[in-house]
């Protein structure tokens, strides 16, 4: 390694011999110094290859242990368990709290879905109570107009009839009383209908039917006294005779 070294050139002038012990004496430096690095070399390379050789037994007994699982899935689930507070709530054992969550949860969603259920159930019956309230009023109109009621009354009388009549499950009027029981007519027998609810009126709202003009006698003699058939007579002209006269000395006159 050092053989050829000139020593003349790095300003040293020694005489032959001395030079030649020099140069063995570097070269057994030398040759100490590398046979050092490369045992240190070599100890380190065994030391490499241990511990790669440690790591890939480990490496593979990772592979047995996880053998057919899906990497992918469990990343995903790895990540829902970073975020997912139920599934971080399991992890920790605090099942009863999960389980108080989840009841919440559906009591929520329950509570939603009956009070949608309630407001179509109102819904709905606004809407029939509407359409009963339509049915009810026309059976009174219908009633007032054959009782010869004044036709602007029509909506006066309606509103009396709703303290008396209400529709029964077969949307007719019935007449009850403020326990629910029925009310029947005069002769003790037939339910009160509307007809002759509106016609017991005229005694006590007598402003609701026509004025009577003029005065006849009653029984057969009030239709000689108008001079007039039924069929002839005007809606007025016709409540004027009945209140005047009676509904059977009206039934009496000719058709």
């Amino acid at each position: 390694m050092f053989e050829d070294l000139d020593l003349a050139e790095l300003g040293l002038d020694i005489p032959e011999d001395k030079a030649a012990a020099l140069k063995e004496a570097l070269a057994a430096k030398g040759k100490e110094a590398l046979d050092q690095a490369v045992t240190g070399l070599k100890s380190k390379n065994q030391e490499l290859l241990g511990t790669i050789k440690t790591t890939k037994t480990e490496l593979e007994q990772f592979k047995t242990q996880f053998d057919g699982l899906d990497i992918e899935s469990v990343k995903a689930l790895l990540s829902k368990a970073s975020t997912d507070e139920e599934t971080r709530l399991l992890a920790e054992g605090k099942i009863d709290e999960v389980i108080s969550k989840r009841t919440e949860r559906l009591r929520n969603d329950y509570d939603k879905q009956l009070n949608a259920e309630k407001s179509r159930a109102d819904k709905a019956e606004a809407f029939a109570n509407q359409f009963k309230d339509k049915v009810l009023s026309d059976s009174i109109r219908e009633a007032a107009s054959k009782a010869g009621a004044l036709p602007e009354a029509a909506e006066d009388i309606i509103l009396r009839a709703r303290g008396t009549f209400q529709l029964n499950e077969h949307g007719e009027p019935v007449a009850v009383d403020k326990d629910g029981e029925t009310i029947y007519g005069k002769d003790g027998k037939t339910p009160l209908s509307p007809l002759e609810w509106a016609e017991s009126l005229r005694e006590n709202a007598p402003h609701l039917w026509p004025r009577v003009q003029g005065a006849g006698k009653t029984g057969d003699d009030g239709g000689k006294a108008t001079g007039k058939k039924r069929s002839d007579m005007s809606a007025e002209e016709a409540a004027a005779f009945v209140q005047k006269h009676g509904r059977e000395a009206y039934l009496k006159l000719p058709k």
